[in-house]
């Protein structure tokens, strides 16, 4: 299995780029607008559109506000994963900024190019967003 690792400084509060990532339902609106088009819930799941038009459906798997992290799964996307398991994990950082961390799990190894490239778009407009406010 391939692992992808992402992580960035953000020049927010920890306690709102929390509240942004913990809305799952809103992830196109308070975390990463541009990136993500649209999303609906559908029960546990959301299906998001992205800024290309492709679709995925991921489902919630946990969301601990102790910890201030989020995990879910990528289960129905063009990509043609047969395993994804990911988690955002958001940390205090220096000068009352976040330190933002982003692991995808993924099969097939080869996805993990293609998936990196995502998360490093989505973590452009992840911070885009929170640093405006």
């Amino acid at each position: 299995m391939a692992s992808v690792c992402r992580e960035i400084l953000i020049a927010a509060p920890p306690a709102a780029v929390w509240a942004a990532l913990a809305d799952f339902g809103a992830v196109h609106e308070r975390l990463v607008p541009g990136f993500v088009v649209a999303c609906r819930l559908d029960g546990d799941d959301r299906v998001v559109t992205f800024f290309n038009g492709a679709q995925a459906r991921e489902a919630f798997v946990d969301s601990d506000d102790e910890q201030r992290r989020l995990v879910w799964s990528v289960t129905e996307s063009r990509l043609g994963l047969t395993h994804h398991n990911a988690s955002a994990q958001v940390f205090a950082g220096p000068s009352d900024g976040t330190r933002f961390v982003w692991i995808a799990d993924v099969l097939p190894h080869a996805a993990a190019g293609p998936v990196g490239q995502l998360m490093d778009r989505g973590l452009g407009a992840l911070r885009r967003a929170l640093e405006a406010g």
